[in-house]
């Protein structure tokens, strides 16, 4: 993560419960800016879109810097009878999602939450996104069933297991995507990515891609960017022959599903070809605990030889795929590599590359 802690003031803690880090950009800047560690190219404004998806609160005493969820629409809803809508359909910018994330973060019930959290006492907690609430188990038999592997949640009702020793990320995590039904799909995080570089270019892409995404007009194009758009050739997306030597920043790498259809996409922030590094990013929550939601994932090369595909098996994908909660099925892929190779019969997975975005962009604005 590009931020762990920052310099606070012994005020800034008493100030209240939980509130954001006081003038949270200037923290960040003075930490890195996109621009020192990236020049002035697309791979800085990637980057700030990137980052434009963390927030770092004061919580209970504690600084946690808390990364934006993945959240889909009715991703969880098979055994309910209705929808479970998120906030924006999982397509809403960053700057409204952490406006709604900081409401939550100030409610009485996230300090009850936040409490038990930190009672010492070891608990399941249910988190119900139907009713969006939740409840607390200390029976130790279903404690120590848990800790056993025998997982009893349902797909909207996750349960939880708390040692009792304070609110954690994950925690924090857990109650915004599952209280507050707030985060980013895939597409919307790309979206994110996508659109951010286009403003810093003067470019209207919304304008650019409403005709083909059957949007009604340029401002819904964000709720009609989906994987779904990838599912047939664009001319506003061409493919790209997925060899590393063709590869370039704000590609987007895509996941074919069991049926040949597009289920998942990525975006390229950098290309390291002398360190044999491909820096991609990404919204999902089929990760590592503390990764879930908006992250970072590497492929690594042999710099020496970039004349191969994604697809070759020497490359080393160093991100994981794991349940989004402990105890719930594991995913079908152990990494992101399996999962790109996956589904051959329809040609794996693939990539394109925005044709209004391919030329040579010019940036205004870059942060320093």
């Amino acid at each position: 993560m590009f931020l762990t802690q920052v310099s606070l003031s012994a005020e800034s803690f008493a100030e209240s419960f939980t509130s954001p880090v006081p003038d949270s950009n200037h923290y960040l800047k003075e930490f890195s800016s996109p621009a020192d560690e990236w020049g002035n190219g697309v791979e800085a404004v990637i980057e700030e879109a990137y980052r434009a998806c963390f927030k770092t609160y004061i919580i209970d005493g504690r600084v946690i810097t808390v990364r934006m969820p993945f959240a889909e629409n009715n991703e969880r809803a098979q055994l309910i009878d209705g929808e479970l809508i998120v906030k924006g359909g999982g397509k809403a910018d960053a700057e409204q999602l952490w406006f709604e994330a900081d409401e939550l973060l100030k409610s009485e019930d996230f300090k009850s939450y936040a409490a038990v959290l930190g009672d010492g006492r070891e608990k399941l907690i249910t988190l119900d996104l139907d009713s969006r609430s939740w409840s607390v188990s200390r029976d130790l038999f279903s404690v120590a069933r848990m800790k056993a592997d025998a997982y009893p949640g349902l797909p909207h009702q996750p349960l939880i297991y708390s040692d009792g020793k304070g609110i954690r990320e994950s925690d924090v995590y857990n109650y915004l995507y599952c209280m507050g039904r707030l985060g980013m799909d895939c597409s919307g995080f790309v979206w994110q990515v996508l659109s951010t570089v286009a403003k810093r270019s003067r470019i209207n892409l919304a304008r650019a891609l409403a005709p083909s995404l059957h949007a009604p007009g340029p401002s819904y194009a964000p709720l009609y960017f989906g994987t779904w758009y990838f599912r047939t050739k664009k001319r506003e997306a061409p493919d790209v022959p997925d060899l590393i030597k063709n590869l370039k920043p704000l590609d987007l790498i895509l996941f074919r599903g069991e049926k040949g259809e597009i289920v998942h996409s990525t975006v390229i922030q950098s290309i390291d070809r002398k360190a044999g590094i491909i820096r991609y990013l990404q919204s999902t929550d089929e990760a590592p605990m503390n990764e879930r939601g908006v992250h970072e994932s590497f492929i690594h090369f042999n710099p020496e030889n970039d004349n191969v595909s994604l697809k070759d098996p020497s490359l080393i994908w160093t991100q994981k795929r794991m349940p989004p909660f402990d105890g719930e099925r594991p995913s079908s892929f152990t990494d992101d590599g399996d999962r790109y190779r996956a589904f051959s019969e329809y040609g794996g997975g693939k990539v394109v590359r925005i044709k209004a975005l391919s030329g040579q962009l010019k940036f205004t604005d870059i942060k320093k």
